[in-house]
């Protein structure tokens, strides 16, 4: 049962990494792009419209086709709403927090249009998509891992996203910390007026990092319908995975590194009430509630240390024009 329990929470939390490490990566720019869940929901779409039509045009499916195609549509999708979301509020000065609360409810729309859209055409009774042979693909696990006992279940037995998952966080807190595009990624959202005056381009740095933050994170709502649901697509059926990984970002002050094992803890968090026996659903939902309970926890102690590598950006969800510099 503790082998099971810590597969469903790394699998749980797997959606939450991705969107996180994607948000750190926007936030540090400066930008607090509150449409992270829609962006997630575009993600997950637009694989499952890339690996519906695929499936529905060949006989007997290639399997690195079926991974790549879905892949390069969830890509194209969340990097789409991440343009969106620089233009308004980059080039049009839009306001940061409506701009992305307008971005979730329109991604979600877009999702649930086009999801009810790909559903009529199964002509099936139950309002699903059931993508099982690309699902299969995703779920592809080391051919090795089943004799290797324990070991081999708990860190072998996933999907290869789940390894991209944690790679990704690890690469961004390399480059971050480590690199000069990382420094002068901080250093926009520290302060966008002294680093336009020593020669960084803060607009480029706002568009890249908030687009290659959108990515990321639109992988999460992928891993979400191709692996963890099987392959099988409801509307509505994300649930607050979006907003959880928004939460994560506090929750791990901002550092993608922190955040794999954060994202591992809110997994556990979800999953747990599962293996409680005779838990009642007052109860379950109180359970559900702990990742926001210790996410609030977690700021209030980092207010009250108040350590700079603690805090957020110093100008994150402030708008810079060099017009008014």
């Amino acid at each position: 049962m503790i082998t099971t329990i810590i597969q469903r929470a790394v699998m749980q939390g797997t959606p939450l990494l991705f969107g996180s490490t994607g948000e750190i990566l926007t936030e540090k720019s400066g930008h607090l792009n509150l449409g992270i869940p829609g962006i997630m929901y575009v993600g997950a779409i637009s694989g499952v419209a890339g690996s519906f039509l695929y499936e529905q045009s060949v006989a007997q499916i290639n399997p690195l086709l079926a991974v790549i195609i879905p892949l390069i549509c969830s890509l194209v999708g969340s990097t789409l709403m991440g343009l969106i979301y620089c233009f308004l509020t980059v080039s049009l000065r839009a306001n940061q927090n409506v701009t992305g609360l307008a971005l979730t409810t329109f991604g979600i729309g877009i999702g649930n249009f086009f999801g009810g859209s790909l559903i009529k055409l199964v002509d099936t009774d139950i309002p699903s998509i059931a993508l099982s042979k690309t699902s299969n693909c995703f779920k592809t696990q080391l051919p090795f891992a089943d004799n290797l006992g324990w070991f081999g279940d708990i860190f072998l037995s996933y999907g290869f996203l789940v390894y991209v998952a944690i790679i990704v966080a690890l690469i961004s807190s390399h480059i971050l910390n480590k690199t000069r595009v990382g420094l002068h990624l901080r250093a926009v959202g520290e302060s966008p007026e002294t680093a336009d005056a020593a020669g960084i381009n803060v607009t480029k740095y706002k568009y890249l990092s908030t687009c290659i933050g959108s990515a990321i994170a639109g992988l999460g709502g992928l891993y979400y319908v191709m692996d963890y649901a099987n392959g099988v697509w409801s509307n509505n059926g994300f649930g607050d995975r979006g907003w959880l990984s928004i939460a994560l970002v506090i929750f791990s002050v901002w550092r993608p590194s922190i955040s794999i094992l954060g994202s591992m803890l809110f997994g556990f968090l979800y999953v747990i009430p599962t293996y409680i026996p005779g838990i009642s659903v007052s109860a379950k939902k109180l359970f559900e509630m702990l990742p926001y309970v210790v996410t609030i926890i977690v700021l209030i102690i980092t207010s009250m240390r108040d350590k700079k590598e603690n805090q957020p950006p110093a100008a994150l969800g402030l708008p810079y024009f060099r017009e008014e510099r």
